[in-house]
């Protein structure tokens, strides 16, 4: 039997990506309409996002730890956080967890290195361009990265929180991002990765300058293998 998946989600938008992305592409594996059981718990991203705001990782790794119980309590075998922001306050909840979990960057960091990517530019709120978790997974994966500039980081932020939480994916919003991945490809970069879990639904393989890492399905996809796979161990 397929493991059962624990969702830790944060985001609604990102958070239906990742579960859909599972749900449809186990039948590739399982069988027509089937896949592994899947639990998905979130406390509203207001809560998220009062810690956030504060600085506070550690509250925010509670509140983590509190939807793994939960989900532990639901049956789920492994977790995984659709949510790139959050992973900030990995270290502090996992040794607390009552399930293993998968990390979104190290799966993102995995991908990269076997597509043969030196540079990747990074893309995602503010929180994830200007904070520590990226750059130490792609150093020890000896990956190279770039984020945009103060400016553009903003705006990014910006358009993640006032348009695509809320299932807006305008226009505009994509050719902003298509200048701002141009101006990283020219600065050598070979990939981008799409680091926050709703950019997939704005930004396309088909309309990025680079080639694209997209977190939301590459640790969907890693789930999958771990639920099907009993050569597949989720991470402590």
């Amino acid at each position: 039997m397929p493991k059962h998946i624990g969702i830790v989600a944060c985001s609604a938008e990102g958070a239906a990506l990742c579960y859909r992305t599972i749900c449809l592409e186990g039948t590739k594996v399982l069988g027509p309409h089937a896949h592994p059981e899947v639990s998905l718990h979130t406390h509203p991203l207001s809560q998220y996002m009062q810690f956030v705001d504060a600085d506070d990782w550690n509250g925010v790794a509670d509140l983590m730890l509190s939807s793994a119980e939960k989900l532990a309590s639901a049956g789920a075998d492994f977790l995984i956080c659709p949510d790139n922001t959050i992973h900030r306050a990995f270290d502090l909840m996992v040794a607390r967890s009552p399930r293993p979990w998968l990390h979104i960057v190290e799966e993102v960091a995995k991908e990269a290195r076997s597509q043969s990517y030196r540079r990747i530019a990074v893309l995602g709120t503010r929180y994830t361009m200007e904070g520590p978790v990226y750059p130490k997974k792609l150093a020890e994966a000896g990956l190279e990265y770039r984020v945009p500039g103060p400016e553009q980081r903003e705006r990014i932020n910006q358009i993640i929180f006032d348009e695509l939480v809320y299932g807006e994916f305008r226009p505009e919003a994509l050719e902003y991002f298509k200048f701002v991945i141009r101006n990283l490809k020219d600065e050598a970069c070979d990939a981008v990765v799409l680091g926050c879990t709703e950019i997939p639904l704005l930004v396309t393989p088909e309309s990025s300058p680079l080639p694209t890492l997209d977190s939301t399905r590459l640790l969907a996809r890693a789930a999958l293998r771990s639920a099907v796979d009993e050569n597949v161990a989720a991470a402590d």
